[in-house]
Formats: C-alpha cells, structure tokens, sequence
C-alpha cells in the first residue's frame, strides 16, 4: 500500500512542479499583454487566449497537487475538532463516496467534451484567437485524473491511519 501511496505522490508532485511553470508563463504573459495595452495602446486576442488557456491549465491541472497539500476548499465545521482517525474516517468516507465518483463522472463527461471538440477542430470564436481549443478542454480531463490519483492516495493514507494500532 506504501508503494502505491509513494508513486500517486510523487506523480502529483512532478505535476505540481510543472505546473508551477505554467504560473510563471502566464506572468510573463499578463507583462507582456500590460505593457502593450498600457504602452503601445494595443494587444493581441490570441494574446488574451494565451493568458486565459495558461490560467486554466494551472488551475485544472494543480488541483490534485492543492489536495496533496490539503490547500483546497474544505468546510471544517466538525473535522478540525476530530481526532486524527476521526479525520481519517471523514477523509476515508469523503474520498470513497463523493471524489472517486465525482472525479468518474467529471473524466468520463469531459472526455467526450474535449474528443469531440477535437473531431470537429474547434478553435476560438474569435477572429484571430488561437486554434486547438480542445486542448484546454482535455485538460479538464487530466484535472481530474490527477486529482482522482491524489484522492486515491488520501483514502490509503486515511486506511492507514485506521487501521494503525498505534493511535
């Protein structure tokens, strides 16, 4: 179980460094973009595409890297006061009846959104934007499938955690 928990870690972990680069693009992106708006009075549509697509992917594709850090939206009325395996309970629970299926829904939909984007090459709507809009729509899929794999790595955890006889 430890080797499994090691290699979906590690995989959101790389992940998450080269995410980390996409932040760094879309910075360089918005600079670029402020100072010919601000500068030379104009800018370019695939440029304000360039900045929305790297947003997206960064935020698509670092969710399961969040969870890994516990950075995401949690509601913690009644988790913060728990003990460590009542908090694995609700982790274990939470994991196995809501995220696993949640993320199966969500990779199986987007599939289906992003192949059919790409069969029938949608690009932008708008006249100079950028073409190959389904790759941003496949990253949706590949969102999820990180975050599934971060989910499935929290829920060995919490079974650890369960079933440790030392706590």
């Amino acid at each position: 179980m430890q080797k499994i928990i090691t290699i979906l870690d590690r995989i959101g972990e790389k992940i998450g460094e080269l995410v980390s680069w996409v932040a760094v693009l879309l910075g360089i992106s918005i600079g670029l973009d402020v100072i010919l708006r601000y500068i030379f009075q104009f800018t370019y549509v695939w440029m304000i595409e360039v900045e929305i697509y790297l947003f997206g992917m960064m935020f698509l594709l670092a969710s399961g890297y969040t969870f890994k850090y516990g950075k995401h939206v949690r509601v913690d009325i009644f988790y913060a006061k728990l003990s460590k395996k009542g908090k694995a309970w609700v982790d274990l629970l939470g994991g196995l009846f809501l995220l696993i299926p949640w993320c199966y829904v969500v990779i199986v939909s987007s599939w289906y959104y992003g192949l059919s984007s790409f069969v029938i090459g949608e690009t932008s709507p708008q006249p100079g934007g950028l073409p190959g809009l389904y790759v941003l729509k496949f990253c949706i899929t590949l969102g999820f499938v990180f975050l599934l794999f971060q989910g499935v790595s929290h829920i060995l955890k919490s079974i650890q955690v369960i079933f440790n006889t030392d706590n």
